[in-house]
């Protein structure tokens, strides 16, 4: 017995002995794991800087927010800005023990384990709140031991270093949430509208159901089961005692709005804001961009761009219809009529009908008698009456819109014509919309708005339709500006000792290279010689050889360096031909050099951008205010004077409908490839072109004036409305005179003429014009050498 107790003792010994050892040696083994894979390790320092990928904003005038720019679209906010509720949502669901452990929980890794275990792979993680952390920002996302036990020893120097509220800001701005959209800000927008502080226990619970699978559980694409997700949150938040049972049916029970994000860059000002990042993206770099956070505050106004938008596309229209209808989209036979139909209905089931839209439908009956056309638009009905297709002629680019009017329905439709069509009115007693047929312009047009006291662009449109093509016509491409580079030159001969009464000849004149072998004989848009000419006269009525004449005379290199001062950057060839605008100019650049006649002679550029911050909120730009004085107040004047005299009496004849004080240009290049116009108010300077893409005509007898003018005028109508009548201020050495218009010179009584004029001080011809009997010389007529 005493035998058996020693036995037994020695073998308690050897076991405590063998315990110690083994004790000691998962000591060292645990040590020793520790160590090994700790050495690589990050620092967790870093995450003091919390300086993550976040959104650039762009926003416009009035600080409405235009546009988003992002690699992720992250917007991070305070723990405090967020409601407690939505906090305790992503606790309850993620790590119900968060505020307990010390940044693993072993109870979740055991249960983890042993799940594993039994399915033979890894199915679930059992990572808490802080190793969801540690994995976000310092390793890969792959499901390996390895990998989970760098988590855990990451996870516990986090919980140690960082409180627990800052390892939740970490969190709940950097977790992914689906939809291109990181963190609980940007969640929170992406589906529901509002901002994160603005969200409901609800809304809070279905954010917080999102990290285990955002793809699986997307309110936008699986609501239903966003709903069940959403259940299972707010049950969970009752069982950890943040909420009440009546809390929670509450929120189960409200109905639940998911928001369509709206597309930023596209839907408010898309070529402005293409634009800006384009200038940010170059003056900044690609990463500050995307990744910076910054605040880029514009000078857009976003209702003034919609303005421009819609006249852009109402002057498009209405110069693709005077070139007659291509016909329909496709016709289709009489038995698919009801399948194309539900399509239709389908595709337009999510776009509420109303008056001024343009949808596609296809026609049911052609009513030649009636004069009338039905179509059907889905499960809808329409009429066309003959009065609102009459434009509808077959097209013939050597016959003028009007000249051919469509008389019955049947000469351009036909049962089975898929077309396109405007909602013009609802019919309620006879329950069908009122239609006009429409086609999509071919051409293309482009418009600046510069606001006159700041240079603020205020609007730009760079084509028809940004979706279809993202060129920017504005300022990327360099069209011949025709008559609307007149202007330059005759400023530039202002300043060269002419006045608005000098003479020129507007006589024959032919130009000659003989080592090219090239002869050029420069002609008026009329291809009428008008004789003795005053310089006024010249640029009022456009005439082409006057303005060649005036810059022979010049010289083409002043006005070339004259055209520089005001802002035209592109090459200028170095010929005469330039003076009749053969040069390639953008948009911008005009709008910039008549910039300096509206703001009497000083020279700003055009600000699209008024300040950008940093994600901190410091101001790294701010559009400098400086005006440069480029030409003298009276030039500017004299040019704005007559520039007003073109809207009087020369080719800008269709602005007088505006009824306010403007100045403007129109421009038109050979063959009718370009128009333009280009005008001012004392508040706005604004530019329109109109052409295609690859070059050919707009259409028989289709100008500037045409063109061009119509949408300028639009545009200007609407944006003036209501507010009050400015005039052109005059300068202190700017002195009017009444001067004959034949001649020149003072008037006589037997003026048959005359006309009231602005000069330079010091320049008002001192001569009297004299009668038929007293001219004995050629050079009472015309500036001498130039003839």
């Amino acid at each position: 017995m005493r035998r058996l107790g020693r036995w037994i003792l020695a073998l308690t010994k050897w076991a405590f002995i063998l315990l110690l050892i083994c004790a000691v040696m998962s000591v060292f083994a645990a040590a020793g794991t520790y160590m090994y894979f700790s050495r690589d390790l990050p620092k967790i320092t870093s995450l003091e800087d919390y300086q993550p990928s976040v959104v650039t904003t762009f926003y416009s005038e009035d600080d409405r927010k235009i546009a988003e720019f992002y690699k992720q679209r992250r917007i991070v906010v305070e723990l405090s800005e967020m409601p407690e509720h939505l906090i305790q949502a992503f606790v309850a669901t993620e790590d119900a023990r968060f505020y307990e452990h010390e940044g693993i929980d072993l109870y979740s890794i055991m249960r983890a384990f042993f799940k594993n275990l039994e399915a033979g792979t890894i199915v679930q993680g059992g990572s808490t709140i802080t190793q969801q952390v540690a994995k976000s920002f310092f390793l890969t996302p792959e499901r390996s031991y390895t990998r989970k036990l760098k988590e855990a020893i990451l996870a516990y120097r986090i919980d140690r270093y960082f409180t627990k509220d800052e390892i939740l800001f970490l969190y709940l701005n950097q977790i992914y949430l689906g939809h291109g959209a990181y963190g609980v800000e940007a969640a929170a927008q992406n589906y529901f509208g509002k901002s994160a502080e603005d969200l409901t226990i609800g809304e809070s619970a279905m954010l917080a159901g999102l990290p285990r699978a955002p793809s699986w559980y997307s309110p936008h694409r699986h609501f239903e089961r966003a709903r069940q997700r959403q259940i299972y949150v707010l049950n969970r938040m009752v069982s950890e005692n943040f909420i009440t049972n009546s809390e929670a049916s509450e929120a189960m029970n409200t109905e639940m709005t998911i928001e369509k994000r709206p597309n930023w860059f596209q839907e408010t000002v898309p070529y402005y804001t293409e634009h800006v990042r384009r200038i940010i993206k170059e003056q900044y770099g690609e990463k500050l961009l995307y990744t910076g956070g910054l605040k880029v505050y514009t000078a857009v106004d976003i209702e003034m761009q919609e303005k421009a938008r819609k006249s852009v596309d109402k002057g498009l229209r209405d110069l693709d219809k005077r070139q007659g209808y291509r016909g329909p989209i496709r016709n289709i036979a009489r038995n698919e009529i009801e399948a194309f139909s539900r399509k239709l209905q389908e595709d337009i089931e999510n776009k509420a009908l109303h008056e001024g839209l343009i949808v596609q439908g296809v026609v049911v009956d052609v009513d030649d008698k009636k004069n009338k056309t039905t179509v059907r638009i889905g499960k809808k009905v329409g009429v066309i009456p003959v009065e609102n297709m009459r434009w509808a002629r077959k097209p013939d680019p050597e016959v003028a819109a009007g000249v051919i009017r469509v008389q019955r329905p049947g000469q351009v439709l036909q049962v089975g014509d898929v077309i396109r069509v405007r909602l013009e009115s609802w019919d309620g007693k006879n329950q069908h919309w009122n239609l006009s047929l429409e086609q999509t312009p071919k051409a293309q047009a482009a418009l600046i708005c510069m606001e006159s006291d700041s240079s603020f662009v205020r609007a730009m449109v760079g084509g028809r339709k940004f979706s279809e093509s993202q060129f920017n016509r504005a300022t990327q491409s360099r069209r011949q500006p025709g008559s609307a580079f007149k202007p330059v030159v005759y400023a530039a001969a202002l300043d060269k000792g002419y006045t608005p009464a000098t003479v020129i000849a507007d006589t024959s004149i032919v130009f000659t290279d003989e080592e090219t072998d090239f002869t050029w004989k420069p002609d008026n848009y009329d291809n009428t010689f008008h004789g003795f000419t005053l310089l006024r006269d010249g640029l009022i009525h456009s005439r082409n050889v006057v303005t060649v004449k005036i810059m022979q005379d010049i010289g083409v290199d002043y006005v070339i360096d004259y055209a520089r001062k005001l802002g035209i950057e592109s090459q200028l060839d170095r010929n005469l031909s330039t003076a009749l605008g053969s040069s390639g100019v953008s948009l911008l650049e005009l709008v910039r050099a008549y910039g300096v006649f509206a703001n009497q002679g000083t020279r700003q550029e055009p600000v699209f951008i008024r300040r950008i911050e940093d994600r901190n909120g410091n101001v790294i730009y701010e559009a400098p205010e400086e005006k440069e004085s480029v030409i003298d107040k009276s030039t500017a004047y004299i040019i704005t004077h007559l520039l007003e005299k073109v809207v009087t009496e020369g080719t800008g004849w269709r602005i007088r409908a505006l009824k306010r004080p403007v100045a403007g240009k129109t421009g038109t290049t050979n063959n009718l490839y370009d128009a333009w116009f280009m005008g001012y108010t004392p508040r706005f300077v604004t530019g329109v072109w109109v052409g295609h893409d690859q070059e050919k005509s707009l259409g028989k007898n289709e100008t500037g004036s045409r063109a061009a003018s119509p949408i300028w005028l639009d545009y200007m109508q609407q944006i003036l409305e209501g507010k009050p009548e400015r005039v052109f201020p005059v300068p202190d050495n700017v002195v009017f005179a009444k001067i004959d218009a034949k001649t020149g010179l003072l008037p006589n009584e037997d003026s048959d003429k005359v006309i009231n004029m602005c000069f330079k001080e010091g320049t008002v011809p001192e001569r009297r014009t004299k009668t038929k009997d007293e001219i004995t010389d050629t050079d009472d007529f015309f500036k001498k050498g130039i003839q």
